[in-house]
Order: C-alpha cells, then sequence, then structure tokens
C-alpha cells in the first residue's frame, strides 16, 4: 500500500488549507471576469502536475447530480467542444436528438477533500448547451444563472439564498434500495442538539461539516434535528447561484460521509412515520448596490413593500407551484399538519404551519423563508421559479368574503400534478416543454404508488424515488 501512494502522486491538500482556497477562489469568481477566471485556473491546472482528473457535474430536469471525471490534459485542449449523449439523462433530450453540449463554469472551481472524492481532483460545475451552443432550455441550472444575471444588469438586484437542508441518517449502506427487504433502521433516538459527542450521528455530522467548510461552505452551526437520527449543517448566505451549487455539493458530501461510515444519509422529506419530516427552507431576500431592499424598520414585521409584493406573488401561485417544492410521492406525507406541516398558503412571522414565515431579523439579515421545499427538489428549478414567480406572478387579491378561510397546499401528488400542468403561468415561466416532461415524470412516479398516502411508507415511493439509484428498477413494475 505504501508504495502504491508512492507510486501514484496525486494533490491531496490539508483541511485548513483548503477553506483558504476554496474562500480565496469564491472571492476571485466574485470579481474577475469569467476569462480571467478561466485563464488563471487553466494555468493552476496546467502546473499541478499531481491533478489527474477534473470532476465536471450538472444536475437533470428533477434534481439529480451527475458528474463526469475528465482527463486533465484533454479537459484543457477540449474545453470548447465537450459533448455528451443526452438521450441518457431523464428529462433532457430525445434519442433522435441526443448530442449536448457542456459549457465549464469557471466560477465554480471547488478543490475537494481526497478522504471524500478521492485525490488528484477538482470540481467543477458545467451549464448544459443545445446542439448551436444555445443554453439549453431543460438544464436549470443554466436558466437561473442566465435570469439572475439579465436582474442583475437590468434592475441592479442580486438574490442571496440560505438553505437549511435536514435529511436522515440511517444504518447500513444502500439502506434506500434496499428498503423494501430492510426497512430504515435509525441510528439514534435523540432529538433537537442533544447527542454524545462520538455517537455515530454526532460523527457524521463533524465529518460532513469539517468537510463543508473545508469547501468553502462557511458553516454556520451543525445540529442533530427535532426528530431523531436527523441532522441539519447550516451554511452561509450567498447568490442564488452558489447556494443551489452548495445544496448539491452538501447532499453528495453527507451521502459519502454516511457510506464511509457504514450508514446512508437520505433526503427522502418523509422517511418514518410518526415523527418530523425532513425540509430545505430557504431563506431568501433581494440586495440593490450591497444594500438588502427586503428590509424596512417601519415596514410590517420590517420588511418593505418590495418584499411583500415578491411574497404576495408566490402566496397566489402556490398551489401551481408546489410541484417543483414537493416533487416526490414522499414529499406529501412531510404536509401533515401534525409535525409543523408547513402546507398553509399564508405568511406568518410565527406560525410554522405557514409556507412562508418571516424570522426576526436586521438591516442585514431580513429575509423570508419559504419553508414548503422539500430537500429533494431540483434546487435550481426551485429557486428559478421562486424567483421568476416574484417577479413575474400576479400579485395575491384577497377576497373579503373569505378572509378566515385558510387555503392550504395539495396534499398528494396527483393532485400537485393536475395543479402544474393546468397552469397558464407554469407554461409561461418554466417553457411549455419542461411544464410537460416534468409533469409526465412525476406521474410515471406517482403510477407506481397507491394514490391514497395511507398511515406507513410503501416501498414504491422510495425506491423508485428521482434521487435513489436504481435505475435498473425503472424498466420492471
Amino acid at each position: 500500500m505504501d508504495n502504491d501512494k508512492h507510486l501514484k502522486n496525486f494533490l491531496e491538500i490539508p483541511y485548513d488549507e483548503l477553506e483558504v482556497m476554496n474562500l480565496r477562489a469564491k472571492e476571485h469568481a466574485e470579481k474577475l471576469s469569467p476569462a480571467m477566471l478561466e485563464k488563471e485556473y487553466r494555468l493552476y491546472l496546467q502546473k499541478e502536475k499531481r491533478i489527474k482528473a477534473v470532476t465536471l457535474c450538472f444536475t437533470d430536469l428533477e434534481g439529480r447530480f451527475h458528474m463526469l471525471d475528465y482527463d486533465k490534459k484533454f479537459l484543457l485542449d477540449s474545453a470548447s467542444n465537450l459533448t455528451f449523449d443526452g438521450s441518457s439523462i431523464r428529462g433532457f433530450s430525445q434519442q433522435s436528438e441526443s448530442d449536448l453540449r457542456l459549457l465549464i463554469d469557471w466560477s465554480s472551481i471547488r478543490f475537494l477533500p481526497s478522504d471524500i472524492f478521492g485525490p488528484g481532483k477538482v470540481i467543477m460545475f458545467v451549464n448544459v448547451l443545445d446542439r448551436e451552443h444555445k443554453p439549453y432550455i431543460s438544464d436549470f441550472r443554466g436558466q437561473l444563472k442566465f435570469y439572475a444575471e439579465q436582474i442583475k444588469k437590468k434592475n441592479g438586484l442580486t438574490a442571496f439564498v440560505s438553505a437549511e437542508v435536514e435529511g436522515f441518517l440511517v444504518d447500513g449502506i444502500n439502506a434506500e434500495q434496499e428498503y423494501e427487504t430492510k426497512g430504515f433502521n435509525l441510528i439514534s433516538t435523540g432529538g433537537y442538539y442533544h447527542s454524545l459527542p462520538l455517537d455515530r450521528l454526532r460523527q457524521f455530522i463533524d465529518k460532513a461539516a469539517e468537510a463543508q467548510r473545508a469547501m468553502g461552505f462557511k458553516n454556520e452551526k451543525d445540529h442533530p434535528e427535532v426528530a431523531p437520527s436527523q441532522f441539519e449543517m447550516n451554511f452561509s448566505y450567498s447568490d442564488v447561484l452558489r447556494a443551489c451549487d452548495n445544496i448539491q455539493l452538501y447532499k453528495l458530501v453527507s451521502r459519502q460521509v454516511a457510506n464511509n461510515l457504514g450508514m446512508t444519509a437520505t433526503f427522502l422529506p418523509k422517511p418514518v412515520v410518526g415523527i418530523n419530516g425532513s425540509g430545505m427552507h430557504t431563506n431568501f431576500s433581494l440586495a440593490k448596490s450591497g444594500k438588502n431592499i427586503f428590509y424596512d424598520k417601519k415596514g410590517k414585521d420590517g420588511l418593505s413593500a418590495i418584499a411583500w409584493d415578491f411574497i404576495s406573488r408566490i402566496l397566489n401561485h402556490a398551489s401551481e407551484i408546489c410541484l417543483v417544492f414537493n416533487s416526490s410521492v414522499n414529499a406529501y406525507r412531510r404536509l401533515d399538519p401534525h409535525f409543523e406541516a408547513p402546507n398553509q398558503i399564508k405568511v406568518s412571522p410565527i406560525d410554522r404551519g405557514s409556507m412562508i414565515r418571516i424570522p426576526i431579523g436586521n438591516e442585514r439579515s431580513t429575509r423570508i423563508e419559504i419553508r414548503s421545499v422539500a430537500p429533494d427538489a431540483n434546487p435550481y428549478l426551485a429557486l428559478y421559479t421562486i424567483l421568476k414567480t416574484g417577479f413575474e406572478g400576479s400579485p395575491l387579491v384577497k377576497d373579503k368574503d373569505k378572509r378566515d378561510r385558510v387555503r392550504v397546499l395539495p396534499d398528494n401528488i396527483n393532485d400537485a400534478i393536475k395543479l402544474f400542468k393546468s397552469s397558464d403561468f407554469i407554461g409561461k415561466i418554466l417553457q411549455k416543454i419542461n411544464q410537460e416532461k416534468y409533469a409526465d415524470f412525476k406521474q410515471l412516479a406517482a403510477d407506481r404508488s397507491p394514490k391514497a398516502l395511507g398511515s406507513f411508507i410503501k416501498p414504491s415511493e422510495v425506491v423508485y424515488h428521482h434521487e435513489v439509484t436504481n435505475q435498473v428498477l425503472w424498466n420492471k413494475f
């Protein structure tokens, strides 16, 4: 083994150095032009002989995370002409128009902890292009990046996001794939904040949080959550695109760390009946010239008129966009009012049953918290939908005759699909082709489970889940 390590002298960077390098890369991404960034990192890759491969990653329509490793020399020579077969990716191109292109986002580079990703690698995100080098219509990272640049250029606005992504830790490797025969075995009976310093849940949280800090997440707090075996690691506010990248890397790191420890990190919204489910509370604000424009000291609940207008449009279209936020059969188990479910279409500073909450804030931290987003949602699609709805949706008009009636989100995926499919607004903001493809994939998943959720979790809602790597099963029914 020592001889093998001597022969393979690949790059391995200590965690403290990694954090410095990744935070510096983030600063460069905010200050340097795309051309300057490409020049800088090309030079780095050429000089650093111990890097063997570059991992490029993208996200499909439903939110699955895909990675391709390119030989470093090949990548540097062929970066302007990287192609792949889009017909093999669910939700991307059809077989007759399968070739798609990858455009490297050099600003997204991350230097990686070798105990999680292996030695000698760096990772970058890509945007997907069609054959004519135009942004591919179903790549919502690319669509989100373009829209964020548009509102910045047109209105001087920057969207800032921080997501609180909850998950569960269960015993055994590949526990989701083997759910039908083994079920889920929780590894902790504790709850909010309390666990022994070296128990399995705490070890997992510590190792995952250490890796995330090294990757430039700037973690703020890490702790067990309300339910037994549940975890949450909070990372700092950032621009909307980097926040979505962080969500995908957060889940990837959590899964790999759990796997290394002989466990599974699952982001099913409700893996166990009878206890709290997992959410992805999405904290959102807008800034202009470095100033948080959601804040108004004299405004209701400390929010500006701009913020209230944004909230009004989200609430008005809540039922139509619910499928984007809650994209699986299992997600609708979480919208259960017995467990602080954010299923009420309203906003409140205190009521955690509201789909939007107003946390206590000041001039710097004021934000809205969209609580109805599940952790298995496609983050790029979800944030694109939030932005588009907040800017282009219709404001909510209150009906005085129904002032005491509180609307609620759909309680099952079949109703959510119907509302999504029949919405002209969804067709407008997401494009008709994406509306149809997304709804069709969700219906395929829904049809594999009973329409009534019932009182216990069905194997079908786990093993056919879009984030569970059971691709071989999709041809069996």
